[in-house]
């Protein structure tokens, strides 16, 4: 079943604030995702939190054993706190374990990330970003990776097996300022809107993005524009906004971020935000309930996805 022209993904409960891990519960939501016909499951990456997070490539791959058909995604890793040798073996494992799936999306990060918990350091972030992912294209590609770069110099190193896809799974960035923009058009096979961001961010930001695909000679119908968005159904407003603000409070520990970046209110109210995404460049919608995970799995395959033509 197709729920609609735009293809929609759904983010996989992920974060448990109120009880223990319920497995139950995302046995029961990546089974009834594919029944109604979503696009692709997808994770987020937080490591070092006091909220109780689940990994993310583990995830991921407990959902791959338990799905068949629906694409798999990160939104996104954090590869300069990653080791990308080993980093690169887990994708390809997960994209062979999902018999093609994955979808790798990947991120700089910011300063809230704590490199030094991690053994890294914080200086020259963007060229340890970019270099491991040129570690992790050289594994995935070559038959004996060499590499001689700035921070990792190897020669002749197998790694076996490669992922399904070639020439690898598809890097999809999360990017907000110019110069990130510019480096997903670099070395990225698409971008994600974070859901941090407004509607208002995202409609500059694919403005730019058209610019700097352009002056790259890319086509943009080959570089997909996607957007993170929390949602929250629900016709008393009041309360759907309430209850944002308190994950938003536990998740982010900023509450006052629910109202300015998420969609929430009416069945109707929801598709107009979202059709205003899609107008505006979007050509895949992650959404991402915070509450009520399995009610709005049901509702938004029902009664707004098929909407947004």
């Amino acid at each position: 079943m197709t729920l609609s022209k735009t293809p929609c993904g759904i983010a996989i409960p992920q974060t448990f604030a109120r009880s223990p891990i319920d497995l139950q519960l995302v046995r029961e939501f990546l089974s009834k995702a594919e029944m109604l016909g979503y696009e692709s499951l997808w994770v987020q990456e937080q490591i070092i939190s006091d909220a109780p997070i689940l990994e993310p490539v583990t995830l991921l791959t407990y959902a791959a054993a338990l799905t068949s058909k629906l694409r798999l995604g990160t939104s996104v890793l954090l590869p300069v706190i990653r080791n990308p040798v080993q980093l690169a073996k887990s994708l390809a494992t997960l994209d062979q374990l999902s018999q093609g799936r994955l979808i790798v999306g990947v991120g700089i990060g910011g300063p809230h990330v704590p490199e030094a918990v991690f053994g890294v350091s914080r200086e020259r972030r963007a060229g340890r970003f970019v270099e491991g992912l040129q570690v992790m294209k050289v594994f995935w590609t070559q038959p004996r990776a060499t590499m001689s770069g700035e921070f990792w110099h190897f020669e002749n190193v197998p790694m076996e097996p490669k992922s399904v896809q070639k020439p690898h799974p598809p890097l999809w960035f999360g990017a907000r300022d110019a110069v990130a923009l510019k480096r997903a058009v670099r070395h990225g096979d698409g971008w994600m809107g974070a859901g941090s961001s407004s509607t208002a961010d995202f409609v500059q930001q694919v403005a730019l993005l058209r610019r700097f695909l352009d002056e790259a000679k890319r086509d943009p119908a080959t570089f997909p524009f996607s957007k993170r968005v929390y949602i929250a159904l629900d016709d008393d407003r009041d309360r759907a906004e309430q209850r944002l603000r308190e994950w938003f409070g536990m998740r982010y520990k900023n509450a006052d971020m629910a109202p300015r970046v998420s969609v929430w209110g009416s069945r109707a109210e929801c598709v107009d935000r979202l059709a205003e995404l899609v107008r505006a460049g979007a050509r895949h919608l992650l959404l991402n309930p915070v509450f009520d995970e399995i009610e709005h799995l049901e509702l938004l395959a029902r009664e707004v996805i098929p909407r947004l033509q």
